[in-house]
């Protein structure tokens, strides 16, 4: 496992079709490992035997396992957007995992403080000294050290990088991918 890393996990998509894709960046942001799925399109019987539970099948079975085994540099903590694949990313990788989002509220005391709320799971850390704190879950069952381990890396990268921005790199590579361009 690499140290200082920040690995991003995106899954993307609809009943027609799904995709993903991992992006390991340092922490200044620079790119370290890039992989992606080919979109999947069920056909209409996959549709009707999976019913419900295909859009949870294919994000983590399909889209998922397959974007942790082929990343090549393993990252310190994964960062997620989305909330169906937090505990199931934490699962399959055995690496720390936290799902980011901005959060409205006012900065914290420094850089670094994290604070409990009224959610299980759920911490502001802020991350950076100017601006609002994250919004930082956490799958059940994670250790205090793991929490304050996250947060003191995601505060050294924001240091020197916007957190959530390889999240647009990662939409936008994969828009860039659909479109055939090469």
């Amino acid at each position: 496992m690499a140290n200082n890393t920040l690995g991003y996990m995106i899954i993307d998509g609809s009943e027609i079709m799904i995709r993903g894709a991992a992006l390991v960046t340092d922490t200044k942001g620079f790119p370290l490992d890039f992989t992606r799925t080919d979109p999947l399109r069920p056909d209409q019987l996959a549709r009707i035997l999976y019913g419900e539970s295909f859009g949870k099948y294919a994000k983590e079975k399909l889209i998922l396992e397959s974007l942790i085994d082929a990343v090549e540099t393993d990252p310190q903590v994964w960062i997620c957007s989305d909330h169906d694949i937090l505990s199931p990313l934490r699962e399959k990788s055995r690496i720390k995992t936290v799902l980011l989002e901005e959060s409205p509220h006012v900065p914290l005391d420094a850089a670094g403080h994290i604070e409990t709320t009224a959610d299980p799971g759920v911490f502001l850390i802020q991350a950076n000294a100017n601006g609002a704190p994250m919004r930082a879950e956490f799958p059940s069952g994670v250790r205090p050290d793991e929490i304050q381990q996250t947060a003191a890396l995601l505060t050294e990268a924001a240091a020197t990088m916007d957190i959530l921005e390889p999240f647009t790199r990662l939409e936008k590579a994969l828009n860039f991918l659909a479109t055939g361009v090469r």
